[in-house]
């Protein structure tokens, strides 16, 4: 891995070139160091003087970095101006999550991943609880308020297809998927466990009410029965280029993409909520952040439907506050996955059995993959 510790070693010098000497924000400069994994001692900075109260959100970057600005950060500050709220986009993995909490240097006061990653962390100590006196719980549904973790908007992985391939007849579900007969031609899935194992089952005829603890050698074994005419995305960019290129007709994927997909051709790339797996982002305080009831206050006031609905026409994010759905634009409630329609569609992700058993799922899939 001789390249990719140059590249390390390369963005280590970067860093200190741009840093060395100069005023910086304490807490974003122990958020970068962390980020990094490097020792704030190899850095000869000058701390930023009469710096306010500021929190640090960290997000895994791109678009969600205006969009989180404007639909949430401004407003927020707006309201609260003795706070200033900075967005890291390097992206709050595990990995780096529980590095920072039992180094004691946390730099993130508030993160933004899935229910998931709150039970998976949280069972290590490595989260603060939410604070409900703060935060409203009546603002999201009950599923959605984790003791570590709280719902900040909803995705999911619908059935994505080709309307024009089978003579006017379209996939209505997951049976349809692996349905090579009537709906012949190439299919794509993630390469990643996240909606793939629920697709699959439900493809093998598993009623979605009963799906958990899922049955992984089964779903497994259901993706091999029609593995020669799979491939495998890795990125939201390529599986979107995949259906532009016409080298698939149906497809697993974010909803986000399959909106742009559907806009971009006129409707002939069209997907369907119906069996979706449904996925809930949330927003996660690492034990240690010195953010306390400022973060609090900060995840409380995105829970305001219209900065919701903001969102969702920014990057698709549906809004997590079942009273947003009375606020999103007409033309654009077919889109949003967690309009009362569309959630009544699909299948919640279960949590627990994720935090539990992703792991080695996920290697025994990725082997799948390869083999």
């Amino acid at each position: 891995m001789e390249e990719d510790s140059g590249f390390a070693r390369d963005s280590i010098e970067l860093l200190r070139e741009r840093l060395t000497g100069r005023p910086v924000s304490r807490r974003g400069f122990l958020a970068a160091c962390a980020a990094l994994g490097l020792s704030p001692a190899l850095f000869k900075v000058t701390p930023a003087s009469a710096e306010g109260k500021e929190l640090v959100l960290c997000n895994f970057g791109g678009d969600a970095i205006a969009a989180f600005n404007k639909a949430w950060v401004e407003p927020f500050m707006a309201k609260n101006p003795g706070i200033k709220v900075v967005i890291d986009g390097t992206g709050p993995t595990s990995g780096k999550i529980k590095a920072m909490v039992e180094s004691g240097k946390v730099g993130w006061d508030v993160v933004d991943r899935n229910l998931a990653a709150a039970v998976e962390l949280g069972r290590q100590n490595l989260l603060d609880e939410i604070d409900y006196g703060i935060v409203d719980k009546a603002k999201v549904r009950p599923e959605h308020a984790g003791k570590w973790a709280v719902g900040s908007y909803i995705y999911s992985y619908p059935l994505v297809y080709d309307s024009k391939a089978w003579g006017g007849r379209v996939p209505t579900g997951w049976k349809d998927f692996f349905n090579l007969k009537d709906f012949p031609g190439k299919r794509m899935l993630r390469k990643y466990i996240d909606g793939q194992l629920e697709a699959a089952l439900i493809g093998d005829g598993v009623d979605p009410k009963k799906l958990y603890p899922l049955d992984v050698k089964r779903a497994l074994d259901k993706i091999r029965s029609i593995k020669e005419q799979v491939i495998f995305w890795a990125n939201g960019a390529e599986s979107q280029q995949a259906f532009r290129d016409g080298e698939v007709v149906m497809g697993n994927m974010w909803n986000t993409r399959c909106t742009v997909l559907k806009d971009e051709s006129k409707g002939r790339i069209d997907f369907t909520f119906n069996q979706a797996s449904v996925w809930i982002g949330a927003w996660l305080v690492p034990k240690g952040s010195k953010g306390g009831s400022d973060a609090m206050k900060f995840i409380a006031s995105t829970q305001d439907p219209t900065e919701q609905v903001e969102l969702f026409k920014m990057i698709g994010n549906g809004p997590v506050n079942p009273a947003a759905a009375a606020l999103v634009p007409a033309e654009l409630k077919p889109l949003d996955p967690g309009s009362p329609q569309n959630y009544a569609k699909q299948v919640l992700a279960d949590p627990e059995w994720y935090a539990s058993n992703s792991v080695t799922a996920l290697n025994q899939y990725l082997e799948m993959v390869s083999s």
